[in-house]
């Protein structure tokens, strides 16, 4: 005999009394309360932690920086890693100029280092730039080459040395001092965000950014700028790596927690913005008051956030990493609201 009757030695076409007949019922009845019990339950946890999502843009453009204060790269999507952007071997803001001390040069001190091209072939780092000719370096740098100690907004951090021949063509092209090259490699231990500002978590870290994996900003915004400019300014100006449209101007200021695509993303605190942005990415030409003159005349924190942003304007806003994945050109931007 087959099956659960079988099993506890009941004939199939035996009659049964009524009182095996009432424990069953009794059984079943309280399987079915029990059953529903733990369903509705279960809804209850879901629905505590289920997030209504609301639509408030679309990505527009994603851009990815790999060599500090250089040219970025349009890309139509990208891995979204807990360090910021990658697309194929190339990792946002993983490679840094340095001086020959270790500390940082960006474009805030070599203007022109906007004006370099970077690109990624068959494993090589590829560095264009005027009247220079096409430098090819690996991705994967040998081992020989020496580690040495760096300084990023007055933390310390690793990088591997790129080697003479690129030192030599960055020093050329920028007319300068010795410059360096260097390498952050997953080995190599992050900056803590949080030590950069308190605001961050302690979980949020980056190679050579500022201060965060990804800075998001809204056509929107730089429009409304635009607008009170007599020249007008450029995106590549600020330097995000997500530009959203279909939003209002600014309204990525309020955005906590958002979703692109299969990533979630925590909002943590806005762009302070420095005269970097005064630079011209066509040309490299530093200016020093424009967009940032007009930019503190209507963009400046509140009173009560002072000891965050002190004088600075604000543009853009500062996110890091809940859930990893992929994002694409093209892809709603939800907002995550209970």
């Amino acid at each position: 005999m087959s099956g659960a009757r079988g099993a506890l030695g009941l004939s199939v076409l035996a009659p049964r009394p009524g009182w095996v007949w009432g424990a069953a019922a009794a059984v079943v009845g309280l399987s079915v309360v029990l059953g529903a019990w733990r369903w509705v339950g279960g809804l209850r946890r879901a629905a505590g932690r289920r997030r209504r999502l609301q639509r408030v843009g679309t990505v527009l453009s994603i851009f990815v920086y790999p060599v500090k204060s250089c040219r970025g790269i349009a890309v139509p999507a990208a891995q979204v890693t807990p360090m910021g952007l990658r697309s194929g071997e190339l990792r946002d803001r993983f490679w840094l100029v340095t001086k020959e001390d270790g500390h940082m040069v960006t474009a805030r001190q070599e203007p022109r280092l906007v004006l370099i091209s970077v690109s990624c072939e068959d494993g090589y780092l590829t560095l264009e730039a005027p009247e220079m000719k096409k430098l090819c370096l690996p991705v994967k740098l040998p081992r020989k080459n020496r580690v040495v100690n760096c300084r990023v907004f007055g933390l310390d951090i690793q990088g591997r040395d790129c080697g003479d021949e690129v030192a030599k063509w960055i020093t050329t092209f920028l007319n300068s001092e010795p410059y360096r090259l260097v390498h952050f490699e997953p080995s190599m231990v992050p900056r803590k965000s949080k030590d950069i500002i308190n605001l961050f978590r302690t979980t949020d870290e980056v190679a050579y950014p500022d201060c965060s994996p990804v800075l998001v900003i809204s056509e929107a915004s730089l429009e409304d700028l635009n607008g009170k400019l007599e020249k007008k300014v450029k995106i590549q100006n600020f330097r995000p790596n997500i530009f959203v449209t279909d939003c209002s101007a600014f309204e990525e200021d309020s955005w906590e927690d958002v979703l692109i695509g299969d990533v979630e993303m925590k909002g943590t605190v806005c762009c302070a913005r420095c005269i970097l942005t005064t630079v011209n990415p066509d040309t490299g030409v530093l200016d020093r008051k424009e967009p940032l003159e007009t930019l503190k005349s209507y963009r400046l924190c509140d009173p009560s956030e002072r000891h965050i942003y002190k004088a600075s304007p604000l543009f853009g806003k500062y996110f890091a990493i809940d859930k990893t994945g992929t994002i694409h050109v093209g892809d709603p931007v939800y907002k995550m609201v209970q």
